[in-house]
């Protein structure tokens, strides 16, 4: 199962170059050479997309200005992103799982009212959706949420309350429940107690569980952002099977400048052509390419090979919006809560 060359087996590696780069020339400033750095604070499985996004916008900004840059990665589950950013990470941008994250930034003072609305498409220039991955050969039978509360079925999923790609998950879920139990909320809880009574490691973040139930081989089924069981489907052909529920959510990893730190590091420009940039042909088709829904209409459908484009999605507007949904289901004492004492 275990390849040496695994994305997945990357990612401590990954994050850990990261951080020494930030350590030692720091963020948004300038380094003695006179390269400036930039620093771009993101949520797990968006490692392998930054990576080779930095290196066309290092290529677009060098064509623009004749200047070099050095583009800095930072990843992990996003609301604890989202919290190293309200403690003192020196952030450029933020591009976390959801908008609910960044408005956190926002309420500390670091990002300015109407972010959202600073970028197209609320400031979401990819999109995904919540899957399922299992095993090859699916000996659980495993095709919808009801198959995830049989007696017996293992499940991974991060946890809520650090990842973003988590708080999706849920919600899928939850709507699942409400189409089935017709919002008869006390049926709905006790679907979700009996999902996550199966859920046989919580990790802080999308990545993580991945690795646990690709590298580790832990779990039956995994619930997943969409590119990252596209990637794993990927890495180990013939391994992995990707099943689509009948009913998922519309996922919007949203973008914004982190206000203050732009402007204190002097890159405000920059720190706008860069999420502008996000939204180029280049960058749509780049963002296809390593399995994110692109938002340019076009350019999703020229990947209609590679997504379902028929599933059957709600948003977070059904949820009231991101602030409404997190004080209903993840803040303290919330529904989540709730359901996990259970």
């Amino acid at each position: 199962m275990k390849r040496k060359n695994s994305m997945f087996k990357r990612t401590a590696l990954t994050m850990a170059a990261a951080c020494l780069v930030v350590s030692v020339v720091g963020c948004g400033g300038k380094k003695e050479d006179g390269v400036l750095t930039f620093t771009n604070v993101s949520y797990d499985p968006t490692r392998e997309f930054y990576a080779a996004y930095n290196e066309l916008f290092a290529e677009h900004y060098k064509e623009e200005t004749g200047k070099e840059i050095e583009l800095v990665q930072s990843h992990g589950g996003s609301g604890s992103q989202a919290r190293s950013v309200i403690e003192g990470n020196d952030a450029d941008v933020v591009t976390l799982a959801l908008a609910h994250d960044i408005t956190s930034i926002e309420k500390a003072g670091l990002i300015g009212e109407g972010w959202l609305a600073e970028f197209d498409k609320n400031s979401s220039p990819y999109t995904s959706t919540i899957v399922f991955l299992v095993r090859s050969g699916n000996e659980k039978d495993i095709h919808d949420w009801e198959d995830l509360i049989k007696d017996g079925v293992e499940i991974i999923t991060p946890d809520p309350k650090s990842s973003g790609g988590a708080c999706w998950n849920f919600l899928a879920a939850w709507q699942y429940a409400k189409t089935q139990f017709a919002d008869d909320e006390i049926a709905m809880k006790d679907f979700l107690a009996k999902l996550y009574n199966n859920v046989l490691v919580m990790d802080s973040g999308a990545r993580g569980a991945t690795t646990t139930f690709v590298e580790n081989g832990q779990g039956d089924v995994l619930i997943a952002w969409e590119n990252e069981a596209l990637l794993a489907l990927e890495e180990y052909p013939e391994q992995y099977e990707l099943i689509t529920p009948s009913i998922s959510i519309l996922a919007e990893p949203s973008v914004a400048i982190v206000d203050e730190n732009a402007e204190k590091n002097g890159t405000e420009e920059i720190a706008k052509d860069y999420l502008d940039y996000l939204y180029t042909e280049d960058a749509q088709r780049l963002a296809g390419k390593h399995y994110y829904r692109p938002s340019d209409e076009a350019i999703l459908k020229e990947f209609s090979d590679t997504f379902d484009l028929s599933v059957n999605l709600c948003t977070i507007d059904d949820f009231g919006g991101w602030d409404q949904a997190y004080q209903d289901f993840f803040a303290d004492d919330a529904i989540f809560d709730e359901i996990y004492r259970k």
